[in-house]
Order: structure tokens, then C-alpha cells, then sequence
């Protein structure tokens, strides 16, 4: 698919938006390092992978997150650790998870991405924001996407999550088993597939491919203290986690890879002038 020669032209119009940020991908290399950061090591979820930098590259118009079966020394092993980021000496899977914090937040609109999954198992690849404030999950949770195994069944999840009354995370989750997809189109995997929030300070609606997927009611998603996660800016992150909720990939060839074509955010035109919307 990938974008080779696709000018800003060609980048659809959305009335009464306008485009305030997009990375199309066409510069072959790394992404974009004035908006895009790595998370490093073990991170999150107990998962396999050891996130680097290495995994992630642009070419053909395309960001292209690759997954491998590979020792990886562990930078922060210590012996005895009761952490589990700590006291693996090696990793066994490496991947990586790009974020846009700090250099990219935005409050509202319209976030598209088109992207294609791998979806073997063992694969738990990501679209989704999280708040500036506040540590998880006050600061708020958006998944645009997340695909992985609920009873060993593939699902593609819709979700937001914030703080709960009695600790933890409150979630408003819509999980639609992946069969649902591949009965309409059985090549549903060989293909691209655009992911789309409509973020407004009422409700947050979650598209595939122009279906809505889930809509959460922003008046109803406070924390306990009374703080509202989604009524602050987001950054926006895209990952390729392996094992956990993923599903073992003990038996999963590799390498893997999650290549996505596009990420568009468009914003109200007052919503755009707003210095909290969009970092400098």
C-alpha cells in the first residue's frame, strides 16, 4: 500500500477540521524523531518483548514495527530483583512501542490510522493515547485498537480506561471476536485498515473502518477525585507487544511485522488554536 508520493493534497478534507498533525511516513529511515520517542526494555503486562529502537524503520511509505525471536541483553537486569523488568538477565522477543509524548499531545478530534496486523499468535499490537497528567490509570487510557486473545479466541478491542472508585482501572471495553471480521472478509489480515477516534470534551467514538465500534460518555468517566482524563491533551502511542495477553508464540514463526500506512489527527478549527491542544 504506503504512501510513496502522496502530497498533502491528496490528504482528505474533514468540514469544519483541519489537519494539525500527520505522519505519512514517505521519509525512509527512522520515524520522525520530532515527533516520535521509544520506550526501552521490559515495560509493561509481563510481556516478552524487549522494546528498542531497532525493530522500528520507514520504508516503502510505510512504518514498519517488526517483532523477533532474538537474546536481547536485558540493560537493567538485576540478580534478585522482585522485578520482573529487572531480574530477567536476557529477553527472548524484541519489538518496539513509538509515542509521541512531549512533542505531540492534543486534547479533542478527529485521530485516524490505517494500519495492517499480523495476526498470529503471540501478536498484541496497539493504537491508543494516554494522558498527560496524572499517573495510570487517572491520567486515562484510549485503546483506538488493541487485538489479542480473550480464552484463547482472537478479539479486536475498542476501549477506554480511567481510575476506579475502589483503585484500580474502570473500563468501558467493547471486545468483538475476531471471527466476526474474517466472516465478512476472510482476507480481512492481508489487508489495511483504518482505525478512527472522534474525541470531542462528551464522548470519545471508536471507528473501524467506519464502523463504530464503541462510544464512551466522557460525563460519566471521572475519577474518583473528580478529575476528568479525558478533558486533557493525550499522546499517542503505537506498539507491538508479544506473549501475555497476546497468546504464546513459542510456535509462531518469525519475524512479525506491523506496518502502519498513516496516522492523521484533525482538529476543530477553534479546538486547533487552543495552546493546550497541541504541543509545540
Amino acid at each position: 500500500m504506503g504512501n510513496q508520493g502522496k502530497g498533502p493534497e491528496k490528504i482528505p478534507r474533514v468540514a469544519g477540521y483541519e489537519l494539525v498533525w500527520n505522519d505519512e511516513f514517505e521519509v525512509a529511515g527512522k520515524p520522525d524523531s520530532t515527533s516520535w520517542s521509544y520506550e526501552e526494555g521490559f515495560v509493561r503486562n509481563n510481556e516478552l518483548q524487549y522494546y528498542q529502537a531497532d525493530n522500528a524503520s520507514v520504508k516503502n511509505g510505510l512504518l514498519v514495527i517488526e517483532g523477533r525471536r532474538e537474546k536481547v541483553k536485558n540493560e537493567k537486569y538485576e540478580p534478585g530483583s522482585k522485578d520482573w523488568r529487572k531480574n530477567q538477565e536476557y529477553a527472548s522477543y524484541s519489538a518496539t512501542s513509538i509515542h509521541t509524548r512531549g512533542k505531540k499531545e492534543f486534547q479533542y478530534g478527529i485521530f485516524e490510522v490505517c494500519a495492517k496486523l499480523d495476526t498470529a499468535r503471540g501478536m498484541w499490537p496497539a493504537i491508543w493515547t494516554l494522558g498527560i497528567t496524572k499517573p495510570w490509570p487517572a491520567n486515562g487510557e484510549i485503546d483506538l485498537m488493541e487485538y489479542y486473545r480473550i480464552d484463547g479466541k482472537p478479539h479486536i478491542l475498542a476501549n477506554a480506561a480511567w481510575k476506579h472508585p475502589q483503585g484500580g482501572a474502570a473500563w468501558d471495553s467493547e471486545k468483538i471476536p475476531f471471527a466476526t471480521f474474517l466472516q465478512k472478509d476472510p482476507d480481512w489480515p492481508d489487508k489495511f485498515h483504518v482505525w478512527k477516534m472522534d474525541w470531542t470534551e462528551d464522548y470519545i467514538r471508536l471507528y473501524l473502518d467506519g464502523e463504530l465500534l464503541n462510544e464512551i460518555d466522557i460525563n460519566t468517566s471521572a475519577n474518583p477525585d473528580g478529575f476528568h482524563p479525558f478533558r486533557q491533551p493525550h499522546y499517542l502511542l503505537l506498539n507491538l507487544a508479544l506473549g501475555s495477553n497476546g497468546g504464546d508464540p513459542v510456535n509462531t514463526p518469525f519475524p512479525k511485522t506491523y506496518e502502519v500506512d498513516y496516522v492523521r489527527v484533525y482538529q476543530k478549527i477553534k479546538d486547533s488554536t487552543r495552546k493546550s491542544a497541541l504541543a509545540p
